[in-house]
């Protein structure tokens, strides 16, 4: 659906008049946050972000084109929840179609959002989003009642609109919104915001709905990326080079060129050992009339690589680096109080030094996009995130004016934050440029887990003391790591802590002596967002830590935490998820994971149960881990039960399906999943050497229960992942007395 611009409140609302609909721009407010006293944001209703653009239709059907691209995250069903709730239609009349990148040239030359910021990430769709789309619910549905007022001839306040119909019990008529639509389109919004909804009076929001499309997909019937087309399309593969910012010595492409169907050989420039990733390596394109020439065409490529600046490296190596680091003074990002006298003076004093491994997104769908470069300009059709992302890189890698580029998301075959970076587009354009023709390049999965933007691995020491009346006086977490930053454009390396280290995170406010500490450390391997970025890692570890310290203090682990937690109230947060984090939610996040989940009770021999939880993004989740272990060294997870709260709940069904894929990919990361390196390139190729988990191994049983309590709502897409690995290493020290340092855990277990 093409959706105007919305410049001012009369362009707010405009006539479709070739299908006779009412088109209605919503307000969004992903960049505004509610005040604290619950009162309107001063910024007008009208005048803010706007964007998932609805449209009521004569056949009583209503469709929302939302700008967030569907990964699985189920942000096709429960935005248009939000926007049924308010207009009062049956949910099973709303349809949702994505809607393209909208982006236009600002009054000041540079490029800006043309309705609303696109993209998702971060947890962000639901609260970005929940108030905008009910304001675009509520305001068709009041100028649906003004339409049936003029009609009836009656007062506005004596309508009632419920289920796609708008009544006059009085006299008995009535008319469908599809009947209205027309007569709607043309009446004058109002000048103030329509009133929403109190949540007592919610209908719908918070009740369980079934995925829109998931039908479509079981069926096969749904569209990913990898199914684009285009008439007279090409394919396309390439051969990268394998090495860390490595070049090729010699390339030989005639017998690559002999094979039948294949039409060219594309040289790929790399971006060499400091740049940012335009794309990720060097390599050629090898084009074909299909994907079987072109995959023939590149084994028959014969390339001789330079091994590059990083030929030496490898994951002991790597490992090594950050334990020298450790040994020296790195960079102090947050320094309360004094840490060495009260570590010097305390009473107990704990330590432990935690590792974890580089790991892959690896979704399902590998990367893939169809370009057609022209001279009229550029269509991208890919599964991307950041659809704006890719606008920039195609006009980067083109030197296209981005006014010319039309970028067309698809629903993606898995994200994990994979797909935030666009190198694929990028080489994907630069193939079609090349040839003169629509190119759809596709990786295979050998490239997909070679060519990764890995999650950053590290070494973690921490350190804790306690005075003699038993309060924790002293706290350090020192990070040794490579930065997923350490190629953003114009950011000194200075700055690379901030995306590994959160100073607000638990405990750092609950102790008056505490330091945080990063050292940044040198490797080749790419590296990116992998879900729940740096919460993965420092919920293991600092969850992990606090288990081990209740163990030698002969403390209860539950009880340590609720005391450090303290009562509810509001901290600052300054990180992603804030402005405020309240540690009684996390706490009764973990009083009801533990009382569902039958923590503390006595376990048999070779069974145990452990407990973490991790305020991530907004929201709070807490976990209960129940495993299984035999005197082979064999483990097994038998039951996860977990307590979220997310603030206000839109769709309970999505919530507990995210829950369960964070529990899951959790399990399946912990357990078994590393990026090895040796010789300055990745040795994991396919998936006979990175073992997801199987359907076999996943928690037969995984409970969610949620804590609603009507707060802003916050997303669920990451929330379930940070305290899986955590709880399962507490669980394995009770079932064997056996402490989890390092990740991942299945080879420890048989040492």
């Amino acid at each position: 659906m093409n959706a105007p611009v919305i410049h001012n409140r009369r362009d707010i609302l405009r006539y479709a008049a070739a299908g006779g609909a009412l088109v209605i721009a919503a307000p969004i407010a992903s960049r505004v946050r509610a005040q604290r006293d619950g009162s309107p944001s001063p910024t007008p209703w009208f005048e803010g972000p706007v964007g998932g653009f609805v449209a009521i239709n004569p056949d009583e059907t209503v469709t929302i084109a939302f700008p967030n691209p569907e990964m699985g995250q189920g942000v096709d069903t429960s935005l248009p929840m939000l926007l049924a709730e308010e207009l009062e239609v049956d949910f099973d009349r709303v349809s949702t179609v994505q809607m393209p990148l909208e982006i236009m040239r600002g009054e000041d030359g540079e490029m800006t959002w043309k309705y609303a910021p696109q993209g998702s990430g971060g947890s962000y769709s639901i609260p970005g989003h929940y108030e905008g789309l009910r304001q675009a619910g509520a305001l068709a549905r009041t100028l649906l009642i003004s339409a049936a007022a003029a009609q009836f001839g009656v007062p506005a306040s004596e309508l009632v609109a419920a289920r796609g119909v708008v009544r006059h019990e009085a006299s008995g008529k009535k008319a469908s919104y599809g009947e209205l639509a027309a007569a709607a389109a043309s009446i004058e919004p109002p000048a103030e915001a329509p009133a929403l909804k109190p949540q007592s009076e919610f209908r719908l929001i918070g009740t369980p709905q079934k995925m829109k499309n998931a039908r479509a997909i079981v069926m096969g019937e749904a569209t990913f990326g990898i199914d684009a087309e285009k008439p007279g399309m090409l394919y396309a593969v390439m051969s990268r080079c394998p090495y860390f910012d490595g070049t090729a010595k010699s390339v030989d492409d005639s017998a690559a060129r002999k094979v039948s169907g294949v039409v060219d050989i594309v040289k790929i420039e790399g971006p060499g050992p400091t740049g940012p990733y335009d794309v990720q390596a060097e390599g050629y394109a090898v084009v074909a009339t299909s994907l079987w020439a072109a995959m023939k065409g590149r084994r028959a490529l014969q390339i001789e690589w330079d091994a590059g600046p990083h030929a030496e490296e490898s994951s002991e190596s790597f490992k090594r680096q950050c334990a020298e680091l450790l040994e020296g003074t790195g960079q102090i990002v947050r320094d309360d109080g004094d840490f060495d006298a009260a570590f010097a003076n305390a009473a107990e004093t704990y330590e432990a030094t935690y590792w974890q491994p580089y790991v892959s997104h690896a979704p399902l769908e590998p990367q893939n996009c169809l370009a057609d470069v022209t001279e009229d300009g550029v269509e991208i059709i890919a599964p991307t995130q950041m659809p704006s992302g890719a606008s920039r890189i195609v006009a980067a890698a083109l030197g296209v004016d981005r006014e010319k580029i039309k970028i067309l998301p698809t629903r993606l075959g898995g994200g994990f934050g994979r797909r935030l970076s666009n190198d694929y587009v990028a080489e994907a354009a630069l193939i079609s440029k090349a040839v003169k023709a629509p190119v759809k390049l596709i990786w295979t999965r050998d490239d997909d887990l070679q060519h990764d933007f890995y999650r950053p691995s590290g070494m973690h020491q921490l350190k804790a003391g306690f005075d003699a009346d038993g309060n924790l006086v002293a706290w350090t977490h020192r990070l040794a790591s490579a930065s997923k930053y350490y190629r953003r454009p114009n950011l000194p390396e200075s700055d690379y802590w901030q995306a590994e280290l959160y100073p607000d995170d638990f405990p750092s406010q609950f102790v008056n002596n505490v330091r945080l500490e990063y050292f940044s450390a040198q490797s080749g391997a790419p590296r990116g967002s992998w879900r729940a970025p740096a919460h993965t890692a420092n919920a293991f570890v600092v969850q992990s830590f606090l288990d081990e310290i209740a163990e030698g203090r002969g403390e209860d682990p539950l009880a340590l935490r609720l005391r450090l937690l303290g009562e509810a109230r509001e901290l600052p947060y300054e990180q992603h998820g804030g402005p405020v984090f309240n540690p009684g939610r996390l706490a009764e996040c973990l009083r009801v994971a533990a009382e569902k989940g039958g923590y503390g009770e006595k376990m048999p021999a070779g069974r145990g149960r452990g407990i973490a939880g991790h305020f991530t993004f907004g929201g709070y989740c807490a976990q209960v881990v129940d495993v299984e272990t035999d005197d082979q060294g064999g483990l097994r997870v038998t039951k996860v039960v977990a307590a979220v709260d997310i603030g206000t709940v839109i769709n309970p069904n999505g919530v507990a399906a995210q829950l369960e894929s964070g529990v899951n990919d959790g399990l399946s990361t912990a357990l078994r999943l590393a990026i090895n390196i040796d010789g300055g390139r990745v040795t994991n190729a396919n998936f006979d050497t990175y073992q997801l988990m199987k359907i076999a191994d996943a928690p037969p049983v995984v409970e969610t229960h949620i804590i609603d309590n009507g707060e802003t709502p916050s997303g669920m897409g990451e929330m379930g992942l940070p305290p899986l690995a955590p709880a399962l290493a507490n669980a394995i020290f009770e079932a064997t007395g056996k402490r989890i340092r390092s990740l991942p855990i299945a080879d420890q277990l048989n040492s």
